[in-house]
């Protein structure tokens, strides 16, 4: 196997590094293209605010959703729900009126099939259709009534990273500008600072449990959950290895049963209480022999540097840090994270 000089070095030549190290000036052009569109959807927002809000995404577009549903109804008291795409593609089944509920759809290409069923359907009975894509010449943005394009750039590795990361700044700015909360927004506006210096945090400490794994588990709550999800995810294609991903009040169920002396366990823990049941369950594993590793967990030991922020920011600049660390585990187990084996950019599920 390579050695871990040499790996790193490798790694920086990967699409995946180089395209996720850009995060931070992808975000800087979502901000700076968007700011009259994010403003005039607060403005109606707020003038009629919606009864609910459905999401409509698949894949890492789909935890950006999670994130998305925590905020919205953290910070804005609205109940937020994920459509499943088939109940369109497959079973051709109609929503029930839908007037004026929000329908938020994420996705990189705009093109999946049953992505695009499913909006059309919820536009069909009545919903106002906000797409965060990053093409902009995507059916998904002909069909939406509101389009705020990410604005990531092309992205060449199937693993996606700073499109991932400016869909997560993108549903933070939208909640800080229709809640009006300043002290948010000023969290969105230092991330293009931020965000290569988080990429830059040496998460390394945690190769050395993962460089041999084959089972893992990944933790998170709260704003923390939808980037839990994403690492998981992350884990499985670049790097094959099988990561199944848990809030930190669900693994206390019967997946604790599985936690043995030397299991993997990563987490992201953020500044808030959720954070503070992440680092308790964390200290759980410990205590049973688990190789913890977690950001945002203090002096503890197999404890992750990470930057502090706004609690709904924080996620965002740790999974920037993840991906580093992803990018060169995947070349130290000998893989290529650009191009998982099976897999493509669009995936085209009906």
């Amino acid at each position: 196997m390579t050695n871990c000089t040499t790996a790193v070095r490798d790694a920086r030549t990967t699409l995946m590094f180089a395209e996720a190290a850009q995060a931070g000036a992808a975000v800087e052009r979502f901000l700076a293209r968007n700011g009259p569109a994010l403003k005039m959807l607060a403005d109606r927002l707020r003038a009629a605010p919606p009864p609910f809000i459905v999401t409509c995404a698949r894949g890492s577009s789909d935890n950006a959703a999670t994130y998305g549903k925590y905020l919205f109804e953290t910070l804005l008291g609205i109940t937020t729900a994920s459509v499943a795409p088939s109940i369109a593609s497959v079973y051709a089944a109609r929503p029930a009126p839908l007037s004026n509920v929000l329908c938020v759809a994420i996705s990189q290409s705009g093109r999946s099939p049953d992505l695009l069923a499913s909006v059309a359907s919820q536009k069909a009975a009545g919903a106002y259709v906000v797409a965060l894509v990053n093409d902009e010449e995507s059916p998904l943005a002909g069909i939406a009534d509101t389009v705020l394009g990410l604005s990531a750039g092309v992205e060449r590795s199937v693993a996606a990273t700073k499109s991932y990361i400016v869909s997560l700044a993108a549903l933070a700015a939208l909640v800080a500008a229709w809640s009006q909360d300043a002290v948010l927004q000023d969290g969105v506006n230092a991330l293009p600072a931020l965000l290569p210096h988080a990429f830059a945090l040496d998460w390394s400490a945690a190769i050395g449990s993962l460089r041999e794994a084959r089972n893992l588990y990944v933790i998170g709550r709260g704003y923390t959950f939808g980037v839990a999800q994403e690492a998981a995810l992350k884990l499985k294609e670049t790097c094959a290895l099988h990561a199944e991903c848990f809030s930190a009040a669900e693994v206390k169920h019967g997946p604790m049963a599985l936690v043995r002396d030397g299991f993997p366990i990563f987490g992201f823990a953020g500044s808030d209480a959720a954070g503070d049941d992440v680092r308790a369950t964390a200290a759980l594993f410990r205590s049973r022999g688990a190789l913890v590793h977690v950001a945002n967990d203090g002096e503890a030991s197999g404890a992750l540097p990470a930057y502090g922020a706004h609690p709904a920011i924080e996620p965002i600049l740790q999974i920037q840090s993840f991906y580093n660390m992803a990018n060169s585990l995947a070349v130290l187990r000998g893989l290529d994270p650009d191009s998982p084996p099976f897999l493509q950019k669009v995936t085209s599920t009906r």
